[in-house]
């Protein structure tokens, strides 16, 4: 996997089996990331409008057999 952050949003390119589903990867990524920045930072958590990190919405879209920098492009 490899990020890169910008001000929003918050794009990722993740190279997964076509067995595993997008929506449950994302399950996962949000959970372990606001897991740890509560738990690094928990003041943070209350300054947050209902105390959630992300928008409880996304886009996922595939990519099929194409480079990384095809999608970067």
């Amino acid at each position: 996997m490899r990020l890169e952050v910008m001000p929003d949003p918050v794009h990722l390119i993740i190279f997964a089996k076509p067995t595993d589903s997008p929506s449950n990867n994302m399950r996962i990524i949000r959970g372990a990331t606001a897991y740890r920045l509560f738990r690094e930072n928990p003041s943070i958590k209350k300054k947050l409008w209902g105390g959630h990190l992300w928008n409880p919405s996304d886009y996922v879209g595939t990519a099929g057999e194409v480079s990384a920098e095809t999608i970067k492009r």
